[in-house]
């Protein structure tokens, strides 16, 4: 026979596996993080090298001053964009798992103490009654203060997302038409050295 009650060992049992869970949604983001560092990464050795080799193979002075030109315009804004949309695709990811696992174990922690204040109110002493309609109302109170506060965090959460990915769809829309307008200029000026010549 243990000495401790069933209910303290289920207690301690799920706690250590909501901290198991947590653990994992974290260590799964940061896995998440270096795929895409190392994604990036790969992406720009491929991007450079093959950038270097083109420049080798370019004889003209003029067009290697056009390439470099290009180069120029290339759209970093972009891709520098892109990553960050990716970044906080990531963390919106982990933040999301984290709150609903937040939610599970507030809601098994409030059940509990339902539970513990009904078995209280069984075993409650004459004369008690007040106290512990009190302490009913205390808890109806704070689980509707919760499911507000609740709500409006998902409310705020779901406004931030979409005003950020408002922001980026328009900033990939300015980068990319200044990309456009940016390599106009460049192909003109080289088309008129090449007249010039």
């Amino acid at each position: 026979m243990s000495a401790f009650p069933p209910q303290f060992l289920a207690s301690q049992k799920a706690t250590i596996d909501a901290f198991l869970a947590l653990q994992n949604t974290a260590f799964s983001g940061f896995e998440k993080l270096v795929d895409l560092n190392l994604r990036v990464v790969k992406a720009t050795l491929d991007e450079t090298t093959q950038k270097a080799q083109e420049a080798l193979a370019l004889e003209d002075p003029q067009q290697a001053i056009a390439y470099v030109t290009t180069l120029a315009a290339q759209p970093g804004a972009e891709k520098a964009l892109a990553y960050s949309k990716h970044v906080y695709d990531i963390m919106s990811g982990v933040q999301t798992e984290v709150g609903r696992l937040t939610e599970t174990q507030l809601a098994a922690g409030q059940k509990n103490l339902a539970e513990a204040i009904e078995v209280l109110t069984k075993n409650a002493p004459a004369g008690s009654e007040s106290a512990v309609a009190f302490m009913k109302s205390s808890l109806a109170t704070a689980n509707a203060a919760y499911d507000s506060l609740s709500r409006v965090a998902k409310q705020a959460a779901d406004v931030t997302e979409s005003n950020i990915t408002a922001a980026a769809n328009a900033t990939f829309d300015a980068a990319a038409a200044n990309a456009s307008l940016d390599t106009t200029p460049a192909q003109n000026s080289g088309s008129r050295s090449r007249r010039s010549s």
